[in-house]
């Protein structure tokens, strides 16, 4: 597998980090549970606490993030950059306030998805993906012009996807399957959060041979099951998926941090 925490993946004309810091803690993620609330009241309202996470993951040799243009987000991503942090920013566009668990497709395809991307060029970002709930939604016609305005701006077009096995089947038969190069799906050994009833042997065979049939880059998210999984063990599933070019991975502490990245770089 070809996930070195120091090492990039070469993109087109971009070198680009293959570890990401994940930042759905930071906005308090209602799919987390009880925890949303405690993440919502340690970080997303002291976005300072933050930003030292990211200095934090910096600090041991994270050198990209996951980034949305949520104010409180982009904030706290500022004080990090005031501190001396620059990564590669993988930014998402067209995020809304769609519930995770009973989303509303006609609803996220009303995000301000253009002004989302003003709002990320300031960063420079390598890498811009399409929020899950807009992907989805299937709208070839709407993907493809948002995906068109993305390649304009000359960052990398890419595509997240809450249902790996639906979507990715849906994609291969698609008018937009030339328009993008990154597509980011949750994998886990529990299957937790991914539109299957079980994860075996079987499906995770199937998993891989559609992703493989697709042939784009592929960043691996809640890859730790939105944190019911422990770290040893999602990472040594981690391990298992060939086909996995970049992980992104959600922190919600300084000690989190250390914990895990020094987890992975002994991967």
């Amino acid at each position: 597998m070809n996930l070195i925490l120091e090492g990039k993946l070469k993109i087109k004309d971009k070198e680009i980090s293959k570890i990401l810091l994940g930042t759905a803690p930071f906005t308090a993620e209602g799919y987390f549970g009880h925890r949303s609330r405690l993440y919502q009241l340690d970080l997303y309202d002291n976005p300072e606490n933050i930003a030292k996470i990211i200095i934090k993951s910096y600090e041991l040799g994270i050198r990209g993030i996951n980034l949305n243009t949520d104010p409180i987000l982009l904030k706290a991503y500022d004080i990090a950059i005031e501190n001396g942090v620059k990564m590669d920013v993988v930014g998402i566009i067209g995020k809304s306030d769609v519930n995770y668990m009973f989303p509303d497709f006609e609803k996220a395809k009303k995000a301000n998805w253009s002004d989302d991307l003003e709002k990320l060029l300031r960063y420079k970002p390598s890498i811009i993906l399409i929020d899950e709930f807009i992907v989805d939604s299937y709208d070839w016609e709407l993907l493809s012009e948002i995906l068109g305005k993305i390649n304009e701006k000359g960052a990398i077009a890419g595509l997240i996807s809450s249902f790996p096995f639906k979507t990715t089947k849906k994609l291969l038969n698609s008018p937009i399957l030339d328009l993008f190069q990154i597509y980011m799906i949750p994998v886990n050994k529990l299957g937790y959060m991914l539109d299957t009833d079980t994860f075996l042997e079987k499906e995770r065979k199937e998993l891989k041979d559609l992703v493989s049939k697709l042939n784009k880059t592929i960043i691996i998210n809640k890859i730790l099951a939105a944190g019911v999984q422990s770290p040893e063990e999602g990472f040594e599933f981690l391990k298992t998926l060939d086909y996995a070019n970049m992980i992104c991975i959600g922190i919600s502490s300084e000690k989190e941090a250390i914990y895990n990245f020094n987890l992975l770089k002994n991967l």
